[in-house]
C-alpha cells in the first residue's frame, strides 16, 4: 500500500514539481491550490503527509496548520512546509516537522524532509525496493 500526501501549494510549478516528485516514488498524491481546499480533500482522504506553502490566498500554510492541529484526526499528520526563503516561517512556524525553500534544488531537500518525517520507510521506497 502506497504512502499517501497531500501537496498544498498556490504555484503550479511548485505543485508539480512536488507532485512529480512524490509519484516517481511510489507516493499516492492529492493536492490543492491553497488551504481551503486542502480542508475540503481531508473531509475525504486522510493523507500520511502534508507538503504545504506557508502564503497562498483565501487560507494560508500557517492557517491550515493551525487548522490540522485543532482536529485529533488530523493534528499528528507529519507537516513539510514548502516557503520561499524571506518569507519568515522559519522563525515563526515551529508546528512543522520540517521545512524546505522553495529557491533552491526543492527535489534534494524533498529527500531529506521525507527520511525525517517518514524514516526508513521514505528511503527503501525512494531506492527502489
Amino acid at each position: 500500500m502506497s504512502i499517501l500526501a497531500l501537496v498544498v501549494d498556490d504555484s503550479m510549478l511548485i505543485r508539480y514539481t512536488v507532485c512529480r516528485f512524490l509519484e516517481e516514488r511510489g507516493f499516492a498524491v492529492e493536492s490543492a491550490t491553497n488551504g481551503v481546499e486542502a480542508l475540503q480533500v481531508l473531509a475525504r482522504v486522510q493523507p500520511d503527509l502534508i507538503i504545504t506553502d506557508v502564503k497562498m490566498p483565501r487560507m494560508s500554510g500557517t492557517e491550515l496548520i493551525s487548522a490540522l492541529k485543532s482536529k485529533p484526526e488530523t493534528a499528528k499528520i507529519p507537516i513539510i512546509i514548502v516557503a520561499g526563503r524571506g518569507s519568515g516561517f522559519d522563525t515563526s512556524e515551529k508546528r512543522a516537522d520540517f521545512a524546505i525553500y522553495k529557491d533552491i534544488d526543492i527535489e534534494s531537500q524533498l529527500q531529506k524532509g521525507l527520511e525525517k518525517v517518514l524514516g526508513k520507510a521514505s528511503r527503501k521506497k525512494s531506492a527502489g525496493k
